[in-house]
């Protein structure tokens, strides 16, 4: 299967080594296309649940964490990413402990998802002034992040894992 095409021929040594990358799409491609994604989708899971909490951290350091809710996604990230470097190279932790750690993270973005709509409603004038409160109000569709990480992450445990051959 070849869906970058440079006719089945082989790069020759010594070259700009774009024959290897070359390789390397179309494998990914061929993995992606039969299901086997959960090596890479595990390590993906582990760093863009960092990068969210980072800018989780810096939101809610922004409204000095003035409900004690707002700690629940700086507390249950670091075992997803444990979890989701684990899946990297153990197939049981993929299995058993990324599943478990990503349903808790996809969870606690949806409970705020709830906490944020319930702050736009608790200010004056509540949903009746949606068009100031929303902009104003804490971010309605910022906690969905976390549950599409999470869902991530919950997608590489039921995928088959990656092969790596020479």
């Amino acid at each position: 299967m070849l869906l970058l095409g440079n006719g089945g021929r082989r790069r020759a040594a010594g070259g700009d080594g774009l024959g290897e990358v070359q390789q390397l799409a179309e494998r990914a491609l061929y993995d992606v296309a039969h299901g086997r994604f959960e090596r890479s989708l595990s390590g993906l899971t582990a760093m863009a649940a960092l990068v969210t909490t980072a800018e989780i951290y810096f939101e809610h350091y922004k409204a000095s964490f003035g409900n004690k809710w707002m700690w629940s996604p700086i507390v249950v990230t670091p075992p997803v990413v444990v979890a989701g470097i684990g899946g990297v190279f153990s197939r049981r932790w993929a299995k058993v402990w990324l599943p478990i750690t990503a349903a808790v993270y996809t969870a606690n973005g949806l409970m705020g998802e709830y906490l944020h709509a319930r702050g736009v409603a608790r200010k004056p004038g509540g949903w009746k002034h949606a068009s100031y409160n929303v902009p104003m109000g804490p971010p309605i569709a910022a906690p969905g992040l976390m549950c599409m990480v999470g869902g991530m992450g919950l997608l590489a445990s039921i995928l088959r894992r990656e092969r790596f051959r020479r």
